[in-house]
Parts: structure tokens; C-alpha cells; sequence
């Protein structure tokens, strides 16, 4: 099943995130197939969440699944999850 989910990078107390398409049986920061955005939970910047929407609608109309941190964060976006 191809997964819509979030994958962590940056340093130790200092988390960021990639919103990225991936098999669900790869590990969390595995490989993707493809990056939608990024998520920075601490909002140390004014751009803290980026989602390219329109390749996320095209994933989720493909049958991916997003996970529930996902959905909000899409959501938040306006990308519409059903």
C-alpha cells in the first residue's frame, strides 16, 4: 500500500519533517517516492508548513493512503482527504 506520511530529519531536539509518498513497508525515513512539502512542528519560521496540494490530491485520488498526522496537515492545506 503506498502511504502518504511524515518522514523526520534535522538535528537531535530539533525536528523537521518531509510529507512524502512512500511504500508502507519501507522504514519511516526509508526512501519516497515522491516529497509533497515539509512540516516544522516547533514553527521557528513564518513558512513552518509547506504542501505542494496538488500532487497530494493526485496521490490521495490514486488510492494513497495518509496518515493521521498527514490528513490534518493536508487538511490544514485545503487538500481535500476523504
Amino acid at each position: 500500500m503506498v502511504k502518504i506520511r511524515l518522514s523526520r530529519f534535522g538535528a537531535t531536539h530539533n525536528p523537521h519533517y518531509r510529507i512524502v509518498v512512500t511504500d508502507a513497508r519501507r522504514p519511516r525515513d526509508g526512501g519516497y517516492i515522491e516529497n509533497l512539502g515539509h512540516y516544522d512542528p516547533r514553527k521557528t519560521t513564518e513558512n513552518y508548513l509547506k504542501v505542494n496540494a496538488e500532487r497530494a490530491a493526485y496521490w490521495i485520488a490514486q488510492g494513497a493512503q495518509p496518515t493521521q498526522t498527514a490528513r490534518r496537515l493536508l487538511k490544514s492545506q485545503g487538500v481535500k482527504v476523504a
